[in-house]
């Protein structure tokens, strides 16, 4: 099994380095394949650069083989070239964008099933603000204000992105209307990666971002470097 990297958002700057590359590192290293997904971007038609933008940022991070793969929507998710590429990554990057389509996109796709496939045999799977929303079982969409099944990869659980920013303004809301169920609060710039010796989410940041769970009444602020489970 491999990998699960979350992002709050604003991934792509100097404060992300350090959960960016213990990604790389866990993936195989330098020359690991990094495959980068941006439909959660295609809504806007900002796809094609904010793929450009990840590509630019692992390269600048060392990385040697990384590639934005054209998959923008659900037709493109079943594209056999796509899939063979995520086949063989060994770190698939869901970009952040409009949560909906992004879901709506992966969700029963050949595509998807090559992701699991891959995390399966050792990959890391990372996402940030709706790439990594849609990794959970829940997710909120703002646009329609609705609470919509993700897919699936972290139980129990739904991500509110850009914390520290507009992603805390949900917490109340999400918590009556998801009882029993972990939120977790990301900031902006800040990551959480379940690479802790003991299996354990640990949080990656520059010392002002964190993240903070909430379920039911309790809450729980979570400092960078800090060791965590999502049962507490």
């Amino acid at each position: 099994m491999g990998y699960i990297l979350l992002a709050g958002g604003a991934e792509f700057s100097g404060r992300m380095a350090k959960p960016d590359r213990r990604a790389i590192e866990l993936a195989g290293g330098l020359r690991a394949s990094i495959s980068i997904i941006p439909a959660a971007a295609a809504p806007d038609n900002n796809h094609q650069r904010a793929g450009n933008n990840g590509v630019s940022w692992f390269k600048k991070l060392g990385a040697v083989n990384v590639a934005a793969l054209p998959l923008i929507d659900r037709k493109s998710a079943d594209d056999p070239a796509v899939v063979k590429s995520l086949q063989r990554s060994k770190m698939v990057y869901l970009l952040g964008g409009f949560p909906r389509h992004l879901a709506q996109s992966l969700a029963g796709s050949s595509s998807w099933q090559a992701i699991l496939a891959a995390h399966q045999s050792g990959a890391v799977i990372a996402g940030s603000s709706a790439g990594a929303m849609i990794l959970c079982e829940h997710y909120y969409d703002p646009e329609e204000k609705n609470i919509l099944d993700g897919l699936g990869l972290i139980p129990n659980a739904c991500i509110l992105p850009h914390h520290d920013t507009f992603g805390k303004s949900w917490a109340s809301e999400l918590a009556q209307r998801l009882p029993g169920a972990v939120l977790i609060g990301i900031d902006e710039q800040t990551g959480m990666l379940n690479d802790a010796p003991d299996g354990r989410w640990r949080v990656y940041g520059d010392g002002s971002g964190g993240v903070t769970l909430y379920k039911n009444e309790r809450q729980m602020h979570l400092a960078p470097g800090t060791r965590f489970d999502l049962k507490f």
